[in-house]
């Protein structure tokens, strides 16, 4: 159910289709909103009212959508009062949404290895960047890298795929990843069996050096999560020389650009510039905000 725009930015009456949970108070949650569905981009995200009795907002990324059938799905973490409320509400009821929005991220034909880095709730858009690889398979060979310090919110299998550089011991990955035959490996401190012990920073630089010059320039990074793992992830980009966007997570307000909650400093062609993430970002080039 749809109501009028807000400028450009629509809310949406959303019903819960279902919402799973997963340890380390890890939730995805599925509606049908089918504005949001259609027009979401790997990147984008939605401001949800969590309760009618909490007057701000949570800005949650979008992992996957079905344009067909209406359906879009989100992974967050209950960290909080408005999360917290949000994991209480069951199927059936509805959701108050406004979205999506933001800029999205941008493949580039011209590199066709895409690194995707996920940390934590960070694996959302990664997901949903897959997702769109999936479609265009005969073009691009991306490899994804998730990380996470709580259980992963699926359960692991060992990969069929074999990568340059990466241990043979490491073969947990994704399997809705593996199901559309996109690589992936996973990292972890916690020493999950199959995982790489390690930051998922040191994994991209295991595989980045075992590829040969000009395949290192196919590559094109693309990165969400914690921020110092955004800035570990933007120093290796520049340590190959690798062009790198990164979606910044930030706590927000309206999310639609008026109130400035979410500034971010960046560097621009005009010299240092304050830019909101809502609308501005979240994607950002990683030579701008690090």
């Amino acid at each position: 159910m749809n109501q009028p725009q807000r400028d450009t930015i629509n809310v949406e009456l959303a019903e819960i289709i279902s919402q799973q949970s997963y340890p380390g108070d890890q939730y995805i949650l599925r509606v049908h909103a089918p504005h949001i569905a259609s027009e979401a981009k790997a990147g984008s995200f939605v401001h949800i009212q969590c309760a009618t009795s909490l007057p701000m907002r949570r800005p949650i990324s979008i992992m996957r959508t079905e344009a067909k059938t209406g359906m879009v799905d989100f992974l967050y973490k209950a960290v909080g009062e408005g999360t917290r409320q949000l994991a209480m509400r069951q199927p059936g009821e509805i959701l108050n949404l406004l979205g999506p929005i933001g800029k999205p991220f941008q493949l580039h034909k011209e590199k066709n290895r895409p690194l995707l880095i996920g940390g934590g709730v960070g694996m959302p858009p990664m997901i949903f960047i897959a997702e769109e690889l999936k479609k265009q398979r005969s073009h691009y060979q991306p490899l994804v890298i998730l990380g996470s310090e709580v259980p992963f919110p699926f359960t692991t299998q060992p990969s069929q795929f074999i990568l340059p550089g990466i241990p043979a011991e490491v073969t947990a990955t994704m399997p809705l990843l593996e199901e559309w035959n996109i690589p992936c490996r996973l990292a972890s401190l916690q020493d999950y069996p199959g995982v790489y012990e390690g930051y998922v920073t040191e994994l991209a630089r295991l595989w980045l050096n075992a590829l040969d010059e000009e395949q290192r320039q196919q590559v094109e990074i693309f990165s969400c999560g914690p921020q110092p793992m955004l800035k570990a992830v933007a120093a290796v980009a520049k340590e190959f020389a690798i062009p790198c966007q990164v979606s910044l997570e930030e706590f927000m307000a309206c999310a639609v650009g008026g109130c400035a909650g979410c500034v971010v400093e960046v560097n621009s062609a005009q010299g240092r510039a304050m830019k909101r993430v809502c609308v501005d970002g979240p994607v950002f080039d990683a030579n701008q905000v690090f």
